[in-house]
């Protein structure tokens, strides 16, 4: 299980000049492979030796309990750090991944967006949380709730680039296109440097034609937009979390693990400078 350190009690080496790169993982419909991604793809990057943390903005916190975190052993969460203004080093914790942070979530954020209603600045105090600490990491990911309420807002307005995870199924596209207009409007008023990181195509199977069919809709439609790397239907990904465990460390010869480093090794190709 976790280690359960407090990040901000352990002599971090913080590198000059590095400013780590934010990018969401959102879609308003649930059960696409947000949280999945997030936590493959954060542990995919930290074993190609990149500082990653991954922010669990969703208050059913299945981000940290999939890496391992044991909430009713938090002290500090995203909650504190959001409405009671905690500093976010003391909410950031170890995982079994060298390299690999997180900042868990709790329930109580359920009731957070409607605290927050009175707050200045209310669509940036997610920004403002993680600006003190993007120097320390390579990436950091936040895995955004299935919704387009006020966090995920803040999650957007703090990002660089948004990860859209496509599901192969029937209904795919249906509200996509609110979740682009919504980009839109926060591009415009709240975060012009907002970009499309790509839509990911998850819970592949090349074997059912309506599979094949999404594929080809979402390329038709976002053609150089869609990741390369494909997320397939793997019954080991799905097992990991209850370990909680990346598909990496619970079996790194899956199809999961492999998708998700290959995922990751585009990621960061797309990103040299």
């Amino acid at each position: 299980m976790c280690n359960f350190v407090p990040k901000f009690l352990i002599f971090i080496k913080i590198e000059p000049n590095k400013m780590g790169k934010i990018i969401a993982l959102a879609n308003q419909k649930g059960g696409v492979g947000k949280t999945t991604t997030t936590i493959n793809l954060a542990a995919s990057l930290a074993t190609l030796e990149k500082t990653v943390l991954v922010v669990d903005a969703d208050p059913q916190a299945n981000a940290s309990s999939g890496l391992g975190v044991d909430i009713k052993e938090i002290d500090c969460s995203l909650y504190e750090c959001i409405i009671n203004k905690a500093d976010v080093h003391e909410a950031v914790y170890t995982t079994d991944i060298d390299g690999l942070d997180i900042v868990p979530s709790h329930i109580d954020l359920v009731g957070a967006e409607i605290e927050m209603l009175n707050l200045s600045d209310r669509e940036k105090v997610l920004k403002n949380m993680l600006d003190p600490i993007r120097e320390e990491y390579d990436y950091i990911l936040i895995d955004c709730s299935p919704s387009l309420g006020l966090i995920t807002v803040n999650a957007l307005t703090a990002a660089d680039s948004v990860i859209i995870p496509v599901q192969c199924e029937y209904f795919a596209l249906e509200g996509i296109s609110k979740l682009l207009n919504t980009i839109k409007i926060i591009k415009n008023k709240l975060n012009p440097m907002l970009e499309i990181e790509g839509f990911l195509l998850t819970m592949y199977d090349s074997r059912l034609r309506l599979a094949n069919q999404i594929y080809d809709e979402v390329k038709r439609h976002f053609q150089e937009l869609v990741f390369k790397t494909v997320i397939q239907r793997n019954v080991k990904l799905s097992e990991a979390p209850s370990h909680g465990l990346p598909a990496i460390l619970y079996d790194a010869d899956s199809t999961g693990a492999k998708n998700h480093l290959a995922l990751a090794q585009e990621i960061i190709y797309k990103n040299k400078k």
